[in-house]
This record gives structure tokens, C-alpha cells and sequence, in this order.
């Protein structure tokens, strides 16, 4: 059986261009699983493999790959880095046991590096920092460290300090040994040999190893107290308090280099193995109930115990569907048959392989610790508990957000029409952000995503992969809608059309709920006038009209119905007669609690060099931008500020001509504002427009 020790699951992630895949392709090429290094910017990599990524020099999806390094076996995910594909990077660490979170020497801690850094603590990942690019004009090892302190509110512990900056960059000085690593220009990764530390860096490094070891000798008591005795702990000690404080999240192990001229690298695969887990060490995974309530029950690694396996991705290639699993516990063997719990269906595994990006190794059986994909699977999607059909257990699933952006397509011909149902089908299985829904009015096929690459994205795979030719419509806005008034009412619902009749009366209160609080439904009935067993009839009724609000037809957000009093009949009454009434309620009674259109407002984060802030926060002023902090840096300003997503579209395109091209953005949902009149009128005029022309 595997030793687990050995084993270390982890991501790469961080912002847009910081260089994660080419990190993950020196990785590679360091642990002999490659031979040849590609670069993104000759879409040559080996993680990126998808033509839209090739084209665009940016990740899109997560790619998995194993390599080893030292006799330790890693599975390595490289997620994107671009806000409209961050639900690759959350459902990655939800799977991983330990992550190297990139940044860019020169940009330094940029807004989706947060985004991503606050995924992994709500997943409590493990990480190691890895400062890259240090090879570039205006880098700083010293102030990105200075910047994870400040922004990201996390504890680096620096490892390795670099030797020269920009273009003078050689190698760095591993402060734990007190040696130098000097590479030649050859590009060689290999090409490097190990001496003292250079002498006008002998005084700094002593500064940052003592710094070192009082963060981290705390973390045993008999250290700490012969520490303060003044007993240096040796290397091995150290490292065994590295790692302690590492897995507990206290701090983070910081490494530097420059992956693009090979130096640093290995450094960084050296504090994999000793300072992050392996899947043995990390809290084990709750259990939980159908309905999503923990039962107490962790699924602990070990390879004896019954199988739980979280499937955390889906992906349709070549050969078809594959489903990427974690497993956590027992074993999973080919010919064996596995219950899904949420399906309650079990399905046979039939070829299990090890993935190396979109390459693939057969196996017969994977134990608990290993990330691998099974083919075939037919009713399983992102999320799915798999496990011993003799042993029931659910594992925590993952949540999603909501798509904020939608856009209509339709098919061009008959032809395209067919094959853009299946396409559509597996595209909604790959991808838990991406909704597809048809309007009923206008049969128009409605795609839903999280930003306008995201959906830009997935017209492209449409076109290209799936071969489906559809004409595109206008970007629209996720509107919704909700109530300002408190409004008191009734309502009685009475059909006799001869034998049993209907009855149902209800009186009930609707009134504006707290942001956020979605639909909440309550009985204050005292007595018999409403019987309990319809009370979840009249909750399903208002329930069933939420899809359609009384402005515009938006989904309703964020309101209260308490049911107050009514009556029934002892032989008309039933749920159904008691739904009819709250459905016919909901449209009486909405549009006098002063209906109001609410929109989504998005954390946009900016950078812009110096002299062009005044544009560009005039800019965001003129889209009806709160602007919330400006935070000056080295290279430019970073501007935070809470925007409507529906003045954002085309943002990208004004921001790069305001900035000469050097101005970033990224931007994601943080909440539903009331809309202003005006924008509100123009809003439903739209709709009803559209409506008058299907």
C-alpha cells in the first residue's frame, strides 16, 4: 500500500499573469514528467491545452497533473487566475491539502491574489508563498512582503532572500542553510551551484533568520523555552516547527525566484515536501445529511475504511465525460460499484486514469489520497459524494454563486438547433457558474455566467468545439426585484364547479425582509383556522411565484410572508386549494407593497499607473461608482470601489485606452442596491418592449 507521507495534493494559484503556469511547466520539466518547457506566450504550455487558452495566454480551467520529486509523489492543480473563472480555483481548494500562492515581484499583491487568498483561508489550505518575477523591471521582493503583510493580513516567514533585482536577478540565499544558489544565464534550471553567502548580504540574512526562528519557535514549548535560554534549535527542529505552524495556517513559508529564467524553483518544490501536508495531516472531511446538516461523522484518510470520494470537476474531452475525484477514504477499483447519495443511483466504475493535463495514464484502483479521473460516469456533476453502497455517507458539497450576467443565443439553422441542446448539456455539467435557461415567451436560449469573459468563453467553446453556429445577443443584467412596504391582506380562494369544491382563506402579512435574507415564510396561526398540514401548501405557493416579480418579471428577493389567520372548509380545503390562495395572494397583494428593481453592484478593484488616477476615477464616477479606498503602491494606485455591473460592460476597453494600456481590473458580485428611478424606468421599459415584440 502507498505510504500517504509521501503523497502532497496541491494548487498554483494567484492573479492574472503572475505566473502560475509557468511555474507549474519548471515543475514539470524539474520532476522529469516533461523533457521540453513551453511557454504561455507561444501557447506551447502543457497545462494550458485548450485552444482558447493557447490563443489568449490565460488559464480557463484547472488542469491536473502528477509528477514526483524526491521520492514524494505530487498531484498538482494549476487553476486561472482571471476573477470570471474563480469558481475553478474554489472548487480546487476545496479538494487540495496544501497550495503555493504566486505573486508577481514587480505587481506584487494584486486584487484577484485577495479573491484567491480568501478561498484557501475558507478552506483552510496550507500554503507556501512564492514571490516570482523577480527578473523584472520595478521588482521588489522586499515590499511584496511588506504588501502580504498589510493587505492579505497573513504571516509570511521568508525562506529564501534574493541575490540582485531586475535584470542583475542571480539566484537566492536559502536563509535556513546559510547558502547561496547561483544560476548561469544558460537557462538551464539544472545549471546552478551552491557557495556561501555573499558578503554584503551576510549581515541581512542573520537579520531575517533570527526573525525566522522567533516566529516560528512558539510553536513547541520546549523550543521556545531553550530558545529564550539562548540555544540556537538546529536545522531539523526548525523545520519541524515550519511545518507545524504551516499546517495550522499561523503563517507561510516564503520563497523567491524567476520561473521564466529557471531559478528558485526548486527551492520552492523543497518546501512542499517538508512544510505542507500531506492528506494524512489535515482536518478530515465532515459528513453530512441529505439535507446538508453535519451528522457529526469526518471522513478520515485512511485506505482501510469504506470509500467516500468528492467528484470535484467535470470535463467532456475526445473521449467523453470524465469525472475528476478526491478520494478521501477506502479504495476505488475498476468493475467495482459505487452509490452517488445524491442521485441514490450506483454506478460502475469502468476505466480510472491518472491525469497529466489533457494525457492520461490507465489504473486499475486509486486509494484515499489520490486525485484521479474516471470515465463514463453518467449522473454525477460537481459536488456528487461517491462511496461504498454498503456504507451511506454524503461529504460537505460545495456552494456556488450566482451567475450575474446573462446573454440570449440562438441557433443559426434546424442543425445547429439539435446539436446546441447536447452541447449546452455537457458545458452545464462542466461548469456548476454556468446556467442555461430557455424563455418560455420567446423559446430564446439564455446563458448565464459570472462576467463577460466567462460567457465570451463559453460562445467560443459553442462555436468551436461543439461545431454549433449561434447568432448572440446583448450582454443583460441579473435584475431582481423586492418590496419597501409593509402590507396587511387576505385572500380567499372558492371554486364550486359541481362534486367537491375548492376552499382555501388566508390572511397574512407581507413585509420587506433584511438584504440578503432571501424569502422567509413563517406561521403565526393560533388555533385550528388554518390547519398545520396546509401551512407548507401556502408557503409552496408563495414559493412557486418568487420567479416572477410584478415590474418586469425578475425574480423577487428578500421579503417576509407571515401567515396570520384564516379558515377552511372541512370537505373543499385541501394543499392545493390553500397553494391556489397564496399564488392569487402574491399577485394581490405585491403591487401595493411599493415593488422596487434592485440591481447588482460589484466589488471593482482598479489599478491604474499615477497619472492617470483622476481619469479613471472620473470614469468610474460617471458609471455610478462608490469609490471606497485609493491605496497608492510603487508601480500605481489601486482603486476600490462598489460599481453596477450593468455600467461595467466594455469596462476593460475604456480602462486599457484611459491607461495607455497598463490599467487592471477585476471585479466580482457583492450585493443588490435599490436601482434609481430613472435606470429602473428604463429597465422595464426595455423588458416590456422585448415582451411586445416575441
Amino acid at each position: 500500500m502507498t505510504d500517504l507521507s509521501l503523497y502532497r495534493n496541491i494548487g498554483i494559484f494567484a492573479h492574472v499573469d503572475a505566473g502560475k503556469t509557468t511555474t507549474t511547466e519548471r515543475i514539470l520539466k524539474l520532476t522529469g514528467k516533461i523533457h521540453k518547457i513551453g511557454e504561455v506566450h507561444d501557447g506551447a504550455t502543457t497545462t494550458d491545452f485548450m485552444d482558447q487558452e493557447r490563443e489568449r495566454g490565460i488559464t480557463i480551467q484547472s488542469a491536473a497533473t502528477t509528477c514526483f520529486w524526491k521520492d514524494h509523489r505530487f498531484n498538482i492543480i494549476d487553476t486561472p487566475g482571471h476573477v470570471d473563472f474563480t469558481i475553478e480555483v474554489y472548487r480546487s481548494l476545496k479538494v487540495l491539502d496544501g497550495g503555493i500562492g504566486v505573486f508577481c515581484g514587480s505587481g506584487g499583491v494584486e486584487p484577484q491574489s485577495e479573491t484567491n487568498w480568501r478561498y484557501a483561508n475558507d478552506s483552510e489550505v496550507a500554503r507556501v508563498i512564492y514571490i516570482n518575477k523577480l527578473d523584472r523591471i520595478g521588482a521588489d521582493f522586499y515590499r511584496v512582503i511588506k504588501q502580504v503583510e498589510q493587505v492579505l493580513g497573513a504571516v509570511p516567514v521568508v525562506m529564501t532572500l534574493p541575490i540582485g533585482t531586475e535584470d542583475q536577478f542571480v539566484g537566492v540565499v536559502d536563509v535556513l542553510t546559510r547558502k547561496a544558489w547561483i544560476w548561469d544565464d544558460s537557462g538551464d534550471p539544472m545549471n546552478y551551484h551552491v557557495e556561501d553567502v555573499p558578503a554584503d548580504m551576510a549581515a541581512d540574512v542573520e537579520k531575517w533568520r533570527e526573525k525566522m526562528i522567533d516566529q516560528v519557535a512558539d510553536q513547541f514549548d520546549d523550543v521556545m523555552e531553550q530558545y529564550l535560554d539562548g540555544v540556537e534549535p538546529d536545522i531539523e527542529t526548525i523545520k519541524r516547527c515550519i511545518r507545524k505552524g504551516t499546517i495550522n495556517l499561523d503563517f507561510f513559508p516564503t520563497f523567491c525566484g524567476s520561473s521564466f529564467k529557471n531559478k528558485g524553483v526548486q527551492l520552492v518544490l523543497d518546501g512542499v515536501i517538508d512544510y505542507l501536508p500531506n492528506p494524512t495531516e489535515v482536518k478530515p472531511q465532515p459528513e453530512v445529511d441529505l439535507e446538508g446538516n453535519p451528522t457529526g461523522e469526518f471522513a478520515t484518510v485512511d485506505a482501510n475504511k469504506p470509500l467516500r470520494a468528492l467528484a470535484f470537476k467535470i470535463m467532456d474531452d475526445r473521449y467523453g465525460a470524465l469525472t475528476f475525484l478526491r478520494i478521501y477514504c477506502g479504495k476505488l477499483e475498476k468493475g467495482t460499484n459505487v452509490l452517488n447519495t445524491f442521485t441514490g443511483k450506483t454506478e460502475r466504475i469502468g476505466r480510472i486514469v491518472e491525469m497529466h493535463a489533457d494525457d492520461r495514464n490507465e489504473l486499475e484502483s486509486a486509494q484515499a489520497g489520490d486525485i484521479v479521473a474516471v470515465l463514463g460516469m453518467k449522473n454525477i456533476q460537481t459536488g456528487h459524494t461517491l462511496c461504498d453502497p454498503r456504507y451511506p455517507a454524503t461529504l460537505e458539497p460545495m456552494v456556488f454563486p450566482d451567475p450575474v450576467i446573462s446573454l440570449a443565443i440562438s441557433p443559426k439553422d434546424k442543425a445547429a438547433s439539435e446539436k446546441m441542446g447536447i452541447a449546452l448539456g455537457k458545458m452545464i455539467q462542466e461548469d456548476p457558474s454556468f446556467h442555461v435557461e430557455t424563455d418560455e415567451d420567446s423559446g430564446e436560449t439564455i446563458l448565464k455566467g459570472m462576467g463577460e469573459l466567462h460567457l465570451d468563453i463559453k460562445v467560443d467553446i459553442l462555436r468551436r468545439t461543439h461545431g454549433v453556429d449561434v447568432i448572440v445577443g446583448k450582454p443583460q443584467v441579473a435584475y431582481r426585484e423586492t418590496i419597501t412596504k409593509r402590507v396587511e391582506d387576505e385572500y380567499t380562494h372558492k371554486k364550486q364547479s359541481g362534486g367537491s369544491g375548492q376552499y382555501g382563506k388566508i390572511n397574512y402579512i407581507i413585509e420587506p425582509g433584511e438584504p440578503g435574507s432571501g424569502f422567509v415564510f413563517e406561521s403565526a396561526v393560533t388555533g385550528g383556522n388554518v390547519p398545520r398540514e396546509y401551512w407548507p401548501a401556502v408557503e409552496k405557493g408563495f414559493k412557486g411565484m418568487l420567479d416572477k416579480g410584478v415590474l418586469a418579471g425578475f425574480p423577487c428577493l428578500d421579503f417576509k410572508v407571515i401567515l396570520t389567520d384564516g379558515a377552511f372548509h372541512a370537505v373543499d380545503s385541501s394543499a392545493i386549494a390553500f397553494e391556489i390562495a397564496a399564488k392569487a395572494a402574491f399577485r394581490q397583494t405585491i403591487p401595493k407593497a411599493g415593488p422596487q428593481l434592485i440591481e447588482p453592484i460589484m466589488k471593482v478593484d482598479t489599478f491604474t499607473p499615477d497619472a492617470h488616477v483622476g481619469d479613471v476615477i472620473g470614469d468610474l464616477n460617471r458609471r455610478r461608482g462608490m469609490i471606497k479606498s485609493q491605496d497608492p503602491g510603487i508601480t500605481g494606485v489601486r482603486v476600490k470601489s462598489d460599481v453596477p455591473l450593468s455600467e461595467m460592460f466594455g469596462y476593460i476597453g475604456d480602462l486599457r485606452t484611459m491607461t495607455s494600456g497598463r490599467g487592471q481590473f477585476s471585479m466580482e458580485f457583492s450585493h443588490y442596491m435599490p436601482c434609481p428611478k430613472n435606470v429602473a424606468d428604463e429597465v422595464i421599459k426595455e423588458v416590456a418592449e422585448r415582451n411586445k415584440n416575441k
